[in-house]
């Protein structure tokens, strides 16, 4: 009875100070969540997990942050993740404390991709005991046949006495590539681990958000998801001064404004599908950066496929995960071989804060398809397998040298100016165009309705609608 006693007054004075850590005045649905937050940080049985579901404009980011900071006060432990770089460093930038991937936690050695041949991959053990984990964007945790990432961080967490986890999304957004839900943010899929289940919904839109039109739309499209049948999308425009429609005639001149104004990391264009992402790339290069050449200095890129390469080099880098955003600060090199084409460059990695010497492989830049296909994988191995060998490598060692080489290991990449909504997950940008044309009636489904909401909440300060076939008012 002391020691709940006990337990009770410091989840009180948890909850005190994050109350204090907040510029504002909650909202009932608010306070609740802190109340629930607390109490759960303090709890010390085993398999138990907290499911914060926050709606874009709820207060979920203002939320998280106070609580945050109020463990940091009362000396309580807790580590800060989220499933990719990008994501990871907005949570770090809005939590006020250093934010990893999942992956970096999880994983340590001599990193290649998983499942290849000569992996020599292994889960770090978890040296944190009475630890308070904190997922953010959890919704884009991988858990299908490919990947059981979210398996692999619960037998880390719980395999401490004391560790506990907070897992903080939006069932709204789209689910990972490839699966129909998120399932790190299912009730019903985490108890099929045996584990007690603690939920909390901010549904409310918060006070301050009430005059956002980004907000307001991302708020629309989220309720009329959650009606018996969906209703015809629109979107409004008229009375917001965040929110425009504007056609792709004057698109060049809006991005090389907006460029103007937040610098090309503040601006960002998302649309559906690789084909048009390229389009719209290359339009960008040749109109606005008057780009003449296939790779310059200050190149933005996007990279299309998770690589482990690098971590041998650079330990606290974990790996460079699909979806990253590398910049090129200065290009040593550009080469045909093994009838690619090939750059050596300094890269930076702003969500990393590092700098890297890396091999890109280019064919990728220009190619509509995700990343470089089987096919032409297996041609660059074959090739490069063909040359060890040729220079008198015995078979297994010549099989090592080539998953070893650095152009195997080279990254693939594309122009970043413009995204798919999946690569653009985890990110917001100051202003963003969202490419709405050619969208036909009939594919304005369910998962339009997550696409278009996932790509409306990237917008931070002005969003423009470009080419609407959908219904705005």
């Amino acid at each position: 009875m002391a020691a709940e006693s006990g337990r009770k007054n410091d989840s009180e004075i948890l909850l005190r100070k994050a109350l204090d850590n907040l510029d504002y005045e909650p909202m009932p649905g608010q306070r609740a969540l802190l109340e629930k937050l607390s109490a759960f940080a303090l709890e010390r049985r085993r398999l138990q997990a907290f499911i914060l579901r926050g709606y874009a404009g709820t207060g979920k980011t203002s939320l998280t942050a106070a609580f945050v900071k109020a463990l940091r006060e009362c000396g309580l432990k807790f580590v800060l993740l989220a499933p990719t770089g990008r994501a990871a460093k907005v949570f770090s930038s809005y939590a006020g404390m250093p934010a990893h991937t999942i992956h970096k936690r999880l994983f340590r050695g001599d990193l290649y991709e998983p499942g290849s041949a000569g992996t020599a991959l292994f889960n770090a053990p978890n040296d944190d005991e009475d630890t308070l984990f904190i997922v953010d964007e959890a919704s884009m945790i991988q858990q299908d046949s490919q990947s059981q990432l979210l398996t692999l961080l619960l037998r880390h967490i719980y395999s401490r006495e004391g560790d506990n986890v907070v897992f903080i999304g939006d069932t709204a957004q789209l689910p990972p590539v490839g699966q129909t839900v998120s399932h790190a943010l299912s009730e019903d899929y985490l108890r099929g681990f045996g584990m007690e289940i603690f939920t909390h919904l901010l549904d409310a839109p918060a006070r301050q958000a009430q005059r956002s039109g980004i907000l307001y739309n991302a708020t629309w499209l989220r309720r009329a998801m959650a009606l018996p049948e969906l209703p015809s999308p629109q979107l409004r425009v008229s009375g917001f001064c965040d929110v425009k429609s504007v056609s792709s005639e004057y698109l060049q001149e809006l991005v090389a404004d907006s460029y103007s104004e937040t610098g090309e990391d503040g601006t960002m264009v998302i649309t559906r599908s690789n084909f048009r992402a390229g389009v719209f790339n290359r339009g960008i290069r040749a109109t606005v950066l008057y780009a003449e050449s296939e790779l310059q200095i200050g190149e933005r890129l996007v990279v299309v496929k998770n690589n482990y390469h690098y971590a041998r080099k650079i330990k606290e880098l974990g790996f460079i995960a699909n979806g990253e955003i590398i910049h090129v600060k200065r290009i040593r090199g550009i080469e045909d071989r093994y009838g690619s084409r090939f750059a050596d460059v300094e890269a930076e990695l702003p969500s990393a804060g590092i700098s890297l010497d890396a091999k890109l492989i280019l064919d990728t830049l220009s190619d509509d398809t995700a990343s470089l296909s089987g096919e032409a994988l297996t041609k660059l191995y074959n090739a490069i397998l063909a040359e060890k060998e040729a220079e008198g490598l015995e078979f297994t060692r010549a099989l090592a040298a080539t998953r070893r080489d650095p152009y195997m290991n080279a990254l693939q990449v594309k122009y970043a100016y413009c995204l798919t909504c999946h690569k653009a997950q985890g990110g917001q940008w100051e202003n963003l165009f969202v490419d709405l044309g050619g969208i036909q009636p009939e594919t304005m489904d369910m998962e339009f309705y997550r696409w278009l909401y996932t790509a409306v909440t990237r917008a931070r300060r002005k969003l423009f609608l470009v080419n609407p076939t959908l219904k705005t008012v």
